[in-house]
């Protein structure tokens, strides 16, 4: 008996006249603006300039993106080039089927020719991005969801995914939500990415190392709850293979790298640290002048107030001549008791 489930979205895709708005696509470029702005400000605390990691994304995101199709339609070419198939469909991305392992090799070539262009390390650029990364597979995991697809065993938890399409040989009913527990699991690497990052002052593509490595260990599990197609080697799906090859990879890499490279690197942009002091001389500059500007008001407003005392004194004196009664009252009152005294005395 059901008793709650995620439902799935019986339409993938809204039409705004003749243009169509796919839930997918909308979740890759949410995710991409998203690694984006948060390697932008990851990159300038390290040092680098406004605007490098975008210009670099240019070349990556691209690379990346053909990347993941090629690895899709190539470990599951079947899909497109088997009897009844159309091989034009393996270039409609918008329908699904980006794999991250390509799209991440492919991706990381094209962010090396950017990296060139620019004259900075990759592996210096690859860390201030990693936690961006892996945050926007968090969110387009949920292009999956739009296109129901990609879940798990069947099952009846409160959190179940509810399946309503039959096309393409699904069968309705409730699923291991996977695509949550991959996004939830995303995020999780990515807070654990950036506080490694700041305990320990990762450098040199450790901390993109640390997030290939995390994201591998959930990917295993995840994928082992699928239930669509998949090739398999040993018992095995091929992804879980690939999983843990990177995996290796992933920490010899962080091993060799902190043994011959330790600590992080101290300049990961020619020229931002140069442009960064100019601009707090000039902001220097700018309050000295102001702090001048101030003092010589102060100054003239001094000189104002002594000239106001000065007038002000020099109009004392006349007023303080006035009170001469008392004096005159005095020698009045001795005229007055000598002439009784003289009385007296007559």
């Amino acid at each position: 008996m059901e008793l709650a489930y995620i439902p799935s979205p019986s339409h993938g895709v809204l039409h705004l006249g003749p243009i169509p708005l796919r839930g997918y696509a909308f979740c890759i470029i949410i995710g991409v603006f998203v690694a984006v702005w948060l390697g932008n400000k990851r990159w300038i605390a390290r040092g680098g300039r406004p605007g490098t990691v975008a210009d670099i994304a240019v070349w990556a995101v691209p690379f990346g993106l053909v990347g993941g199709r090629l690895y899709h339609v190539i470990t599951d070419y079947e899909l497109y080039f088997s009897e009844g198939r159309d091989w034009v469909d393996a270039f409609k991305i918008w329908q699904g089927g980006l794999g991250i392992w390509g799209a991440i090799a492919l991706g990381a070539v094209g962010a090396w020719i950017g990296c060139r262009r620019r004259g900075i390390p990759l592996p210096a650029w690859a860390d201030a991005l990693a936690p961006g990364i892996v945050f926007a597979q968090a969110i387009g995991r949920w292009g999956n969801w739009f296109n129901q697809e990609l879940y798990g065993k069947a099952t009846d938890v409160p959190w179940a995914l509810k399946i309503t399409s039959s096309t393409d040989g699904r069968v309705p009913g409730t699923y291991h939500p996977t695509f949550l527990y991959e996004s939830l699991w995303c995020v999780g690497v990515g807070f654990l990415v950036i506080w490694a990052d700041r305990r320990f002052k990762l450098g040199h593509g450790r901390a993109f190392a640390l997030y290939v490595a995390a994201y591998c260990v959930g990917r295993g599990w995840i994928e082992y709850m699928r239930v669509d197609d998949a090739h398999h080697i040993l018992g095995l799906r091929l992804n879980d293979w690939t999983a843990m090859v990177v995996f290796v990879l992933a920490v010899v890499y962080m091993v060799l790298s902190a043994r011959l490279r330790p600590g992080r690197e101290e300049i990961v942009e020619p020229g931002a640290a140069d442009e960064g002091e100019a601009a707090g001389e000039a902001d220097a500059g700018d309050t000295a002048a102001d702090g001048e500007a101030e003092a010589d008001a102060k100054t003239d407003a001094d000189a104002d107030a002594d000239v106001d005392l000065a007038k002000k004194a020099d109009a004392e004196p006349a007023e303080a001549a006035e009170p001469a009664e008392p004096a005159e009252s005095a020698e009045s009152g001795e005229s007055m008791k000598d002439e009784a005294e003289s009385a007296k005395k007559s």
